[in-house]
């Protein structure tokens, strides 16, 4: 089993992000699923930055 290194945890994060905004789509929520795609193209320059609008993104719904 290869070990997992910093570039494919940020690979795995980028997929993830796509995926939300790929059910963001389906669900009807346009906003947010541009707003996931704008981060997964940023977080091959931003690591991190994918997960982290989900997680705001989640916590928002949560809130509302």
């Amino acid at each position: 089993m290869a070990p997992i290194t910093i570039r494919s945890a940020n690979k795995v994060s980028m997929v993830s992000t796509l995926v939300d905004a790929a059910v963001a789509f389906a669900r009807g929520r346009r906003k947010s699923g541009l707003l996931l795609l704008g981060a997964a193209a940023l977080s091959s320059r931003i690591p991190g930055l994918g997960t982290a609008v989900s997680v705001f993104l989640r916590i928002a719904r949560r809130l509302r």
